[in-house]
């Protein structure tokens, strides 16, 4: 079964609490706090793979869940780390923020091309610190510790497009299995109907000092960068290819179509679907010369993409945007042509993955790095609202994450909380929304009255 797309939710482990504890020996009738600091939990992370070759993996199983750190312990006994959980994906799989309730995709998170290639998608909470963390000139025997800090959970999408170099595409029945077959060592289902291939198919191509992978992607009809068929899905799989070999069938299917039409057809589709993949380098091959009636056909296909490639130029053949097009003449059947089709292809392929890798090495984009950091900003972002009668909210992750951190059956670190609180720039937040002394507080379902020295400082 060929997955290309699923959607999971991933949540790392839990942070363990730090340990509140006071060393007691003998003959050591006062011993400082020595109290043990909680484990972080263990990350979420998607690893590419070679070895895999879809996301069945992920198609009944949607819930991942990585193990949480070990409390701290008296005498200074940290926690353990939680395991990291390891999800692994085929290569040239994206990885996108995902809104289940609202059924919308977000930011790219990852684009995994690279064998062993890792991105974290779920960070495992930090553990609570033990209170030898707390100890101060005024306070030295801090009677409290952190609870673990809650990971990081969220649903993702992961989509999976073909790691080809050469696409072949084309109508329905135009003869793109049978020529992946003739190419390569790559068996597909064959036969003399449209749309038996329903799933894209791989396959290896090696030619004198090169070689290539090549896909063979179910047929398209008009109207499938609409969505019309199963366009959309098998489109995105075009999208990595460095070349299109675009299939035209010289017999006209038995449908009677005109191949002509047909090759104004698909680049019309393609060009839909988005922009990029119609200027994409494109071979023209056309398929089935070995039947009857079909002589004389390779040159009119080649002076219609002709004319094609110079309305794009603008009627100028000397333009940097005209580019000759190559159009070859070949029978999967009889195996006519298919030498000279696959050395031009592996020429080509070379050439352009060469290119792309120059420009990779000067202006390489870490998408995961990037995502980091947005939800870094998003994390540390907050929000005060005035909801009347003396009572405000505060909402923001690294602001409810303090709290679930906090013991609130413990004064001191309630204390710490506010400490916290103002240095995050909450507690001026608050008294800029028009917050005073004995207002209420609510953060994440807890309540607590509002004292500042600040207030009293600029409303004395």
């Amino acid at each position: 079964m060929f997955i290309d797309q699923v959607h999971i939710h991933v949540k790392a482990g839990d942070g363990g609490a730090g340990c509140m504890s006071f060393r007691r020996e003998a003959h050591v009738p006062k011993g400082g706090p020595d109290g043990g600091d909680g484990g972080r939990g263990g990350n979420v992370i998607l690893e590419a793979d070679q070895s895999v070759s879809s996301l069945i993996d992920y198609r009944f199983k949607h819930h991942f869940k990585a193990t949480r750190g070990i409390h701290g312990r008296g005498s200074r006994m940290h926690g353990a780390t939680g395991n990291d959980l390891l999800l692994r994906v085929p290569l040239g799989t994206q990885v996108r923020e995902y809104d289940e309730e609202a059924r919308e995709t977000g930011d790219l998170i990852a684009d995994l091309c690279h064998q062993g290639e890792r991105v974290i998608v779920a960070q495992g909470g930090a553990g609570g610190r033990g209170n030898i963390h707390f100890v101060t000139a005024t306070r030295r025997a801090p009677a409290f510790a952190e609870l673990g800090e809650p990971a990081e959970e969220r649903w993702i999408e992961l989509e999976m497009k073909l790691m080809a170099d050469a696409a072949l595409v084309g109508m329905p029945s135009v003869g793109k299995s049978s020529l992946i077959a003739r190419m390569s060592a790559a068996r597909p289902k064959i036969a003399d109907y449209p749309f038996t291939t329903l799933v894209p198919n791989l396959g290896m191509v090696r030619t004198g000092d090169h070689s290539f992978v090549v896909a063979d992607v179910p047929g398209l009809i008009e109207g499938a960068a609409a969505g019309k068929g199963l366009g959309h899905e098998f489109l995105r799989h075009i999208e990595r290819t460095a070349l299109i070999l675009h299939v035209i069938d010289a017999s006209g299917s038995w449908e009677g179509r005109d191949p002509i039409e047909d090759y104004r057809t698909i680049n019309e589709e393609l060009a839909r679907y988005a922009t990029d993949l119609a200027l994409r380098p494109q071979f023209i091959v056309v398929n089935k010369i070995d039947l009857p009636d079909t002589e004389g056909l390779v040159d009119r296909v080649r002076h219609a993409a002709r004319e094609e490639a110079l309305a794009r130029a603008g009627g100028d053949e000397f333009s940097d945007d005209f580019l000759e097009p190559e159009v070859f003449g070949v029978s999967a059947v009889t195996g006519q042509g298919i030498d000279a089709l696959i050395a031009a292809t592996a020429e080509r392929v070379f050439e352009l993955r060469t290119a792309a890798a120059e420009v990779l090495d000067v202006a390489a984009v870490h998408y995961d790095q990037v995502w980091e950091l947005r939800r870094q900003e998003r994390d540390r972002a907050f929000a005060v609202h005035n909801l009347g009668g003396g009572v405000f909210s505060v909402a923001g992750k690294a602001v409810e994450r303090m709290v679930i951190q906090t013991e609130w059956d413990n004064e001191e670190a309630i204390a710490y909380l506010q400490h916290r609180l103002e240095r995050r720039g909450v507690e001026k937040a608050l008294i800029e929304a028009g917050a005073r002394n004995g207002d209420e507080i609510r953060i994440l379902g807890r309540a607590f009255a509002f004292e500042s020295a600040l207030e009293h400082a600029e409303h004395p």
